[in-house]
């Protein structure tokens, strides 16, 4: 990354994210017809302007959480674990859980970091994120890495399932738009995380499974698109959130898209075209459609 490039993600990572009347116009709208809430956060790092609406309100992380423990553990490797990517984990029978399709079948072998990073990420296996976390120190561990790339606002504080049980007001396992598309923009393009364990995040992201319906589907095709979900379910309000780092043809330097929704009324499932519809509006805000 040359200079002029890092000065510009530098900027784009300190100032906070502007708030175009048309894009909160739109999206107050969808949120009525929706009758939910929406938070989001866009960040052109080619040029650092920035688009947002509802930026600093709290919502639950859900399963997005997962691309972060990820980072997390790389940077352990990195820095005071060498061969810890590739060192089997295991686990018992008892704790294979039911949104684990990939954990499931390596129960008897266990599985690497490295695998599970992917099976956490590509398909959001919630046994994977499970063991992630305990490579890092638990949820609180996950917190600490937050601090430690200069987060000072997004938390875990319980494990999967737990961690999607959410109502308003709910403190725990929780970021902001805003702070959550500043972390991953850290994680994918900044200083977080080695070059090397850069590259093999963003390529996890860009094969992950479970977003096609959601920022990706309202961007262009011809974009390249990696993201990763979370969903809490109608049970807990009808969260479902989405994190994209985002390439438009010919791009020098990505757009980073954070979309987090909630319900109003608990029991109502989740709409994931409110999702791709915020992505749309973002990118226009940012000059882009």
């Amino acid at each position: 990354m040359n200079l002029a490039v890092t000065v510009m993600l530098t900027s784009a990572l300190l100032n906070p994210a502007t708030t175009e009347p048309a894009l909160h116009r739109e999206l107050r709208a969808l949120e009525k017809a929706y009758e939910g809430r929406i938070g989001a956060v866009a960040i052109d790092l080619a040029t650092g302007r920035t688009a947002g609406y509802r930026t600093g309100e709290r919502f639950p992380f859900n399963s997005m959480f997962k691309v972060y423990a990820c980072a997390a553990v790389l940077s352990k490797a990195r820095r005071s674990d060498p061969g810890l990517m590739d060192r089997i984990v295991r686990w018992q029978p008892g704790e294979v859980m039911d949104n684990g399709p990939e954990t499931k079948e390596y129960t008897d072998t266990g599985m690497t970091p490295a695998q599970l990073c992917r099976a956490g990420i590509t398909k959001s296996d919630g046994l994977a994120g499970n063991m992630l976390l305990k490579q890092i120190g638990g949820p609180s561990g996950l917190t600490a890495y937050f601090r430690s790339i200069g987060d000072r606002t997004s938390r875990l504080d319980r494990f999967e399932p737990h961690l999607t049980e959410w109502k308003p007001g709910e403190q725990r396992d929780t970021t902001t738009p805003d702070a959550a598309a500043r972390s991953f923009s850290r994680i994918t393009t900044g200083d977080a995380l080695d070059a090397r364990d850069r590259k093999r995040l963003v390529a996890w992201l860009r094969d992950s499974l479970t977003g096609a319906e959601r920022i990706k589907a309202g961007l262009p095709t011809n974009w390249t698109v990696g993201d990763k979900t979370g969903t809490g379910g109608a049970s807990n309000h009808g969260t479902a959130n989405d994190v994209a780092i985002a390439w438009p043809p010919g791009a020098t330097e990505p757009i980073i898209i954070s979309v987090l929704t909630n319900r109003t009324h608990n029991g109502v499932p989740a709409d994931q075209k409110v999702i791709a519809k915020t992505a749309t509006a973002l990118a226009k805000a940012l000059g882009k459609l």
